[in-house]
């Protein structure tokens, strides 16, 4: 399955600024928030965006190598001591 663009889920651009992404959360969790009658796989859709792009560590890791999954990054042989 071909990874999901999230700046297109957010509806922003690669340069967007913090305060940009967090408004363009806001408005469309609010739309898509299943209590109030949203579709719920479209609010996770939204918020697991949100929680890469609204962290400036993840965002930057995810401009520079597109790795959204922390699992990947914890491997053996990535600094991780595995004992």
């Amino acid at each position: 399955m071909p990874e999901k663009d999230y700046y297109e889920t957010l509806g922003v651009n690669r340069s967007a600024s913090d305060s940009e992404i967090k408004k363009a959360y806001r408005k469309l969790a609010m739309k898509h928030h299943p209590d109030k009658g949203g579709d719920s796989a479209k609010f996770k859709e939204i918020s697991a965006a949100f929680e890469i792009l609204g962290d400036h560590e993840k965002r930057v890791k995810y401009d520079k190598f597109g790795i959204t999954d922390d699992k990947q990054n914890n491997s053996p042989g990535f600094g991780v001591d595995p004992m």
